[in-house]
């Protein structure tokens, strides 16, 4: 459902807890494809090798792969859980940045915190970045990593038949195209698919987009910022690909089990709702949470407000019963 009208409904009210938190974030300038330079510099906070082992729970190491034809190589960062006997099912996770900022260490935490409960491995992704790579390099960069990923499982001590795609935002997005790609090209065989608020629609005109305009850490306007700097003119048009825009996909059958979780007051609420409608109508598996009051990326920001817990936990049921052994 879109909303081209300049009369839109109200803005959805944020979670009390949440809106707290937000609060501190109402100073900060609208995000533009000015600031990209600005918000790629180093991250001191970023976490180490040594954070990431946690007291030697994993081994940490980056992998430079094979990319796509004709393309540099792919950096994964690897973490595997230390002393596993058996094959372990594995994490395959890109991060979130509108599809213009972040890296491989960028929101690793939650897959790895997925990792310590469940004994899983996390792959993550340092893929190709928008305005400077357009599409289709950043999504062809995660497709060859999870080839190379899957090709590589006996000696990751990885099972390749449990390994799910996973991503947060302009990551999410990503692991819904390379399911549909994984499915069109004959590729890995996934076990699911985790989708955390996916950016998924380039035309950036449901009824969520128009009425949180102006609203929350990524509105409608630095939504189209990011999908002008992946599509440039082609952004909204007629022929944009599915492995770009995975709402774009006119046939999602055959597609792993998905979890799909989304703020009411966010941008992406409505166009991933209706994702997960599409799935079902396919006859495909989804699990849909709209938690009521989140904005984008709340449980990233608070991640101890009551509804984060909840929607970690969500997440945390769902890999449990899709990984089990």
């Amino acid at each position: 459902m879109s909303l081209t009208s300049s009369a839109a409904p109200a803005a959805v009210p944020v979670d009390p807890e949440l809106a707290a938190v937000l609060a501190a974030f109402a100073g900060l300038p609208p995000m533009t494809a000015e600031m990209i330079p600005l918000l790629r510099r180093p991250n001191p906070m970023a976490p180490t090798d040594a954070d990431l082992a946690d007291g030697g729970r994993f081994t940490v190491e980056e992998r430079a792969v094979p990319g796509p034809q004709g393309a540099p190589e792919v950096r994964l960062l690897i973490c595997r859980p230390t002393g596993a006997v058996a094959p372990v099912g594995a994490v395959y996770y890109m991060h979130g940045g509108g599809m213009v900022l972040g890296d491989n260490r960028m929101g690793v935490t939650e897959p790895l915190a997925w990792a310590r409960d469940l004994g899983l491995a996390v792959v993550s992704v340092d893929y190709r970045l928008a305005p400077d790579t357009p599409h289709p390099g950043p999504v062809e960069d995660c497709y060859a990593g999870l080839v190379w990923t899957a090709a590589a499982a006996g000696e990751l001590g990885i099972d390749p038949d449990r390994i799910v795609v996973a991503g947060t935002s302009a990551g999410g997005g990503l692991a819904a195209a390379l399911a549909l790609m994984a499915r069109d090209r004959g590729g890995p065989a996934l076990a699911g698919q985790v989708l955390m608020a996916p950016m998924l629609d380039d035309r950036n005109d449901t009824v969520s987009a128009v009425q949180m305009a102006g609203h929350g850490l990524w509105d409608r306007a630095a939504n189209e910022m990011g999908w002008t700097a992946l599509l440039g003119v082609d952004r909204g048009g007629p022929d944009v690909s599915p492995y770009a825009a995975p709402a774009r996909a006119d046939d999602l059958s055959g597609l792993p089990p998905a979890i799909i979780d989304v703020g009411s007051a966010e941008t992406f609420r409505d166009e991933d709702v209706a994702y997960a409608g599409r799935l079902w109508a396919a006859g495909g598996q989804a699990e849909l949470h709209v938690w009521p009051g989140g904005f984008h990326g709340f449980d990233t920001v608070a991640p101890q407000a009551q509804i984060s817990q909840e929607a970690q936990a969500a997440r945390l049921r769902w890999l449990r019963r899709q990984l089990a052994p």
